[in-house]
């Protein structure tokens, strides 16, 4: 199959920013960086409903701050550099960044927004430094006292419903909104489907196969750890034709992104794929060799897979139109050998 799913999901960024150049610098007082993208007409005012209300955006925003791990790439694949945005401080780059993002960056000849770290909560202080016009948290696990404060710097778009499982789709589309760029929002929506659609074709053996995308680590091995389908890394699993275990809705409590369960059940845990991380090559002997952990009928049997590239797994724990790309040529061909139990 030809290889486009490569460049698909940048294809619309790309073209429309090979063109653009910086407009300004990450100081604060200057403006948003924007390549040769522009707000649709009459996108303004618009108003954003999420989980802590709603919020009205005036005007188009000029100063773009971002919160979680996701939305500055759906900042920057509608064409705009934000002013500041989260460092990714696991499976990370050097700079706190994703090479997809530095790699789009440097495409659309951007300046690096401000990296700031949300160990601690919302940096609310290091956030209001930036001068922000606009804050986007659309796949955050902001609080409502953090929306509080934060609100009183910005405007701020919090996530839907509840942290961090807002779909990749829906974190574009809101961004897409509060930039006034939602025509181009949806030409990116299309482009990343497409790709993610070719992808599936290469691997017609995901198609309805069942899955446990788990979180294991040696250093407690108690209990097993399950993701939950609203998970934006499970949910992209089943954009590739994978379904959920009957296991995983047992373990899921609503609303909430992860459950755990006890490693004396490992054995009930059927699934045709097992996927996991590790944090050492070798972790997987370890499971496999784990008088509990090891029962996992897909351990057992040979059908699991743990990624240990800690970059290849943040870009699946945060798929979006700049990372998938990344995700489908790093990670999607391994899911496919692990259904295949080879």
């Amino acid at each position: 199959m030809p290889r486009p799913r490569n460049l698909a999901a940048l294809g619309v960024v790309a073209a429309l920013t090979l063109t653009g150049c910086a407009t300004g610098s990450t100081a604060a007082g200057s403006d948003t960086q924007a390549a040769n993208t522009s707000a649709d007409a009459d996108a303004f005012p618009v108003t954003i409903e999420h989980a802590f209300g709603e919020t009205t955006i005036e005007e188009q925003p000029q100063r773009v701050a971002t919160l979680g791990w996701s939305d500055q790439d759906h900042v920057l694949a509608l064409g705009v550099a934000p002013v500041g945005a989260t460092k990714l401080t696991w499976g990370g780059n050097e700079t706190g960044s994703s090479d997809w993002f530095d790699a789009e960056l440097e495409r659309a000849g951007l300046e690096p927004p401000t990296r700031y770290d949300d160990a601690d909560g919302a940096p609310v202080v290091e956030i209001a430094k930036l001068n922000p016009d606009l804050i986007l948290a659309t796949n955050s696990g902001i609080s409502e006292k953090d929306y509080a404060k934060l609100s009183k710097i910005a405007p701020v778009v919090a996530y839907p419903e509840h942290p961090w499982i807002t779909p990749w789709q829906t974190s574009l589309e809101m961004v897409g909104t509060a930039l006034g760029r939602s025509d181009l929002a949806e030409e990116v929506a299309a482009e990343t489907e497409q790709a993610i659609d070719d992808a599936a074709a290469e691997h017609p053996q995901l198609e309805g196969k069942s899955l446990i995308f788990a979180y294991l680590t040696t250093t407690d091995l108690s209990s097993i750890g399950m993701y939950a389908p609203q998970d934006p890394r499970v949910s992209f699993m089943h954009d590739l034709g994978l379904v959920d275990a009957p296991s995983v809705a047992q373990a899921i409590k609503p609303g909430e992104f992860y459950g755990t369960v006890s490693a004396e059940r490992a054995s009930e845990l059927e699934s045709d794929v097992l996927l996991t991380w590790s944090e050492n090559p070798d972790d997987m002997q370890t499971f496999t060799q784990h008088n509990l952990i090891g029962q996992i009928p897909a351990i057992a049997n040979g059908h699991a897979y743990a990624e240990a590239d800690k970059h290849v797994s943040l870009a699946v724990t945060n798929p979006t139109p700049l990372s998938i790309p990344y995700v489908i040529d790093h990670f999607v061909p391994h899911v496919a050998r692990a259904v295949a139990g080879s």
